[in-house]
């Protein structure tokens, strides 16, 4: 069994940062891609940022220069530095990975639970 538990979302006011953090726990030989994606009410998900093993990262257009994402491989965790934060990114941010499972030794992907970033003043 593997789980991401997904911490650090919240209120913030416009202008304002936050920083996610998601860490995997369970059954993992090794983890291969993470990412972030957002739903906001009404919308697709959308990815917001993601990393590969060898460290390279992708953004949203509308997050380039806001947003970092980083990992930490010995925690098998995944962070979103998000700074600037504008009402546009309010929106469920959840955490997304690829891994090997130690298990089954197979590709496996998994979601969090989300969590809930509102920007408001």
């Amino acid at each position: 069994q593997v789980q991401l538990v997904e911490s650090g979302g919240g209120l913030v006011q416009p202008g304002g940062s936050l920083r996610l953090s998601c860490a995997a726990s369970g059954s993992i030989f090794r983890i291969n891609t993470l990412a972030w994606h957002r739903q906001a009410p009404g919308k697709q998900r959308e990815l917001v940022a993601g990393i590969t093993p060898g460290g390279s990262t992708n953004y949203a257009d509308s997050v380039k220069g806001r947003f970092t994402i980083s990992r930490s491989t010995g925690k098998n965790a995944v962070y979103l530095q998000m700074n600037s934060l504008k009402p546009e990114d309010t929106a469920v941010y959840y955490c997304g990975i690829t891994y090997y499972s130690s298990s089954s030794g197979s590709l496996e992907n998994l979601w969090g639970q989300g969590t809930q970033v509102t920007v408001s003043s």
